[in-house]
């Protein structure tokens, strides 16, 4: 019988079989042409929706922002003045408008409470404890819950007669303050219940940070005879650096546009009115849109240069415990 030869390679190069059981590997073409800018076009068509959406809904409205708020419109005229920058001298001027941002200190100083506090629970929990995940649990279970209930919730707290007057008078106290109507305690009522809210938030990026660092460092240390306190400033705290930037960054600005629980727990009596407050209230109560935009710009620009000083301070730099 003839035994017949293999023919010649075939012209082409897509048709080469598979060698030993690997899949040839084929060189195509390079594109050209129409073919080119079809390709270089296609990520942008992808991207097409989600940036004509940001430019919509974000960048859009805050042009008109900072154009409502060189002009004195009242919200309802077709006609909008322009008066330059006179709003902004008013924001600055007016002691009614600027007083309002000594309130954020409240929230500003609750800011580093709750970090300490998810600092701990996290430094804590991140190694072998018995009912770790309840205690997981239970610290973030609180920021799962709408900020609405909360703040109902919590007026039912420090109301007259309420849990918390209830828990005192256990221990003899028959006269409680008045939690949300004495102004010179109500702040420090309405940043407690922020504290309580959102010290799970932080707990939980502690916890991620932590558990990121590699155990080898932890057991080098034992061996070296660190004491925890020594394991923390020297592993955990450097390890979670950028973490606690971060934190900080999200306490300050929530600080400064603090709104929802001293609206619905107070509606900003009491000296409770928050700079985000006194806006809402300029725009749709006092009917000064023009005013009220130049308020949210001054807002803006203050929480961008916090985040700016924030990324001087703490750089993306990599961390190298080793």
């Amino acid at each position: 019988m003839a035994i017949s030869t293999p023919s010649t390679a075939p012209a082409s190069t897509s048709a080469i079989p598979a060698v030993s059981g690997r899949r040839a590997f084929v060189r195509r073409p390079e594109p050209t042409g129409r073919r080119r800018i079809l390709t270089r076009l296609t990520p942008w068509f992808f991207l097409a929706a989600a940036l004509g959406l940001l430019l919509l809904l974000t960048y859009w409205p805050a042009v008109n922002l900072i154009y409502y708020s060189l002009t004195s419109w009242d919200g309802f005229d077709q006609n909008k003045t322009f008066i330059g920058l006179d709003n902004y001298v008013q924001v600055f001027t007016n002691p009614d408008i600027f007083r309002v941002f000594l309130v954020s200190v409240y929230y500003f100083l609750a800011t580093f409470v709750q970090m300490a506090l998810a600092l701990y629970f996290a430094s804590i929990l991140s190694f072998s404890t018995r009912f770790s995940n309840l205690f997981r649990g239970v610290l973030f279970f609180p920021y799962l819950i709408n900020g609405v209930a909360i703040a109902f919730m919590f007026q039912y707290v420090f109301q007259q007669g309420g849990s918390l007057d209830i828990v005192f008078s256990w221990f003899g106290v028959t006269h409680p303050p008045q939690w949300l109507g004495d102004p010179s305690i109500a702040n420090w009522s309405l940043a407690s219940t922020s504290v309580w809210r959102y010290t799970g938030l932080n707990f939980v990026l502690f916890l991620g940070a932590i558990q990121s660092i590699p155990a080898e460092l932890f057991e080098a240390a034992d061996l070296d005879g660190a004491s925890k306190w020594q394991q923390f400033w020297a592993i955990v705290f450097p390890g979670i650096r950028r973490v606690v930037g971060l934190s900080l960054i999200l306490g300050i600005s929530g600080s400064l546009a603090a709104f929802e629980t001293p609206f619905i727990m107070t509606g900003g009596a009491n000296g409770t009115t928050t700079f985000v407050i006194k806006t809402v209230q300029t725009a749709f109560v006092y009917t000064h849109v023009g005013l009220a935009s130049a308020m949210a710009v001054v807002l803006l620009v203050i929480v961008l240069l916090v985040t700016w000083i924030q990324r001087k301070l703490f750089p993306d730099e990599k961390v190298d415990l080793a």
